[in-house]
């Protein structure tokens, strides 16, 4: 979006939530696939550790949300400025989030079912804001397909729970051995 004043491009909360949301997603698949390979001996340890002490990837996640947080409210950045906060924003969301589920129990196991359904509860709130239509032009027509789509997605939600479930089940004990097996 353009403004005519200036031929600037006006940035607007959908745009910049779409940012956020492809920095969120990529981040989190990133970190799955790196801590996978690390665990499974493919790629080189790139952990850090402080005295022996490993320091998970959602401290960087939470010290960069913070400079991206504070940056927002300091400087508010416009136009592309915004859309590299955005971007950043969402990266900081998924370094934190992949790792929700050791919020929740801490010195837990990484491959923790609460840390994905964090990440989908998330991303589905980042794709609202991205994607949603204006309550204004919500119509009589739109309130029948969004019963629609709930009825739709509530029977999806249920269907990745239920394999979510089973896959952990099957996969969850050979993710467990390979963390336990990759601890120092």
């Amino acid at each position: 979006m353009l403004t005519a004043e200036h031929g600037i491009r006006r940035e607007t909360a959908h745009r910049l939530a779409r940012r956020a949301l492809f920095g969120f997603i990529v981040t989190f698949v990133l970190a799955r696939i790196f801590v996978f390979l690390i665990m499974a001996r493919e790629m080189p340890n790139l952990y850090f550790f402080v005295r022996g002490t490993h320091v998970h990837h959602l401290n960087y996640g939470i010290f960069l949300m913070s400079a991206v947080c504070g940056y927002s409210v300091f400087r508010r950045p416009t136009g592309r400025a915004a859309e590299i906060t955005a971007l950043l924003y969402g990266v900081a969301m998924g370094l934190t989030f992949d790792e929700f589920g050791m919020w929740l129990h801490l010195g837990g196991s990484y491959w923790q079912r609460a840390s994905v359904d964090a990440v989908i509860v998330v991303a589905a709130l980042f794709g609202l804001v991205a994607f949603a239509r204006s309550v204004k032009k919500f119509e009589a027509r739109h309130f029948r397909a969004f019963i629609a789509l709930a009825i739709l997605l509530a029977g999806f939600a249920t269907a990745l729970y239920t394999a979510g479930n089973h896959l952990g089940n099957v996969v969850g004990p050979e993710l467990h051995n390979l963390e336990a097996a990759s601890s120092p």
